[in-house]
């Protein structure tokens, strides 16, 4: 499983702050090599 890539896809479910957290315990633990793709899908817009 090591090196092997995974996408994760930021719009979905968690924040952006939870989705690096797992992200990087991901990489850290099982040596996957993550691509983080819209990380602030679902945040709102400030105007």
């Amino acid at each position: 499983m090591a090196g092997q890539w995974v996408e994760v896809l930021g719009g979905i479910m968690e924040g952006s702050g939870q989705i690096l957290r797992v992200s990087t315990a991901l990489n850290c633990l099982l040596g996957l090599l993550l691509w983080v793709q819209k990380i602030r899908a679902g945040a709102a817009r400030h105007a």
